[in-house]
């Protein structure tokens, strides 16, 4: 079964039951991927193109929590972590620190890098393998590192 075909089932089950905060997460997700595929020009989006989008529903999801515990809002700060448990059910289980750090390391000796000029290469070649269970920010910083380091 594809994450779509899951989706789709689930916010089925989600209606018959009337639970609110999963038909708003489902609908979120529907909406978004659906979006993508109109403005790509697409018939349908792949697995991994959907899982992407959640990631950035996750991502946005995090930053709204961000910015709501900061206006001492609780009420759409509850909210938006019920969303948010939701989206992150559907993306595949994260990145250990110890996993990344041997991913990046496998990276720079695929990508022959040698210091942080070599970035890019790396980066390039590590996304695909972390899409989903890993932040983008936070493979960008340990390989910055690790590259700092291997110049040094």
């Amino acid at each position: 079964m594809t994450t779509k075909e899951r989706i789709a089932h689930d916010y089925q089950a989600a209606l018959k039951a009337r639970d609110e905060r999963q038909l708003s997460a489902l609908r979120m997700i529907r909406t978004e991927a659906k979006k993508r595929e109109v403005s790509g020009q697409k018939k349908e989006l792949s697995d991994a193109e959907v899982l992407e989008t959640i990631s950035s529903l996750v991502k946005q999801r995090r930053e709204s929590i961000r910015l709501f515990a900061e206006g001492n809002r609780p009420d759409l700060v509850e909210k938006e972590e019920a969303e948010l448990k939701v989206l992150l059910s559907y993306l595949p289980q994260a990145l250990s620190s110890a996993e990344l750090e041997d991913l990046v390391h496998q990276g720079i000796q695929e990508t022959q890098a040698a210091g942080p000029k070599d970035q890019g290469r790396v980066m390039k070649w590590i996304m695909p393998k972390v899409s989903g269970r890993a932040d983008g920010k936070a493979v960008s910083e340990m390989v910055k590192q690790k590259l700092a380091q291997r110049a040094s």
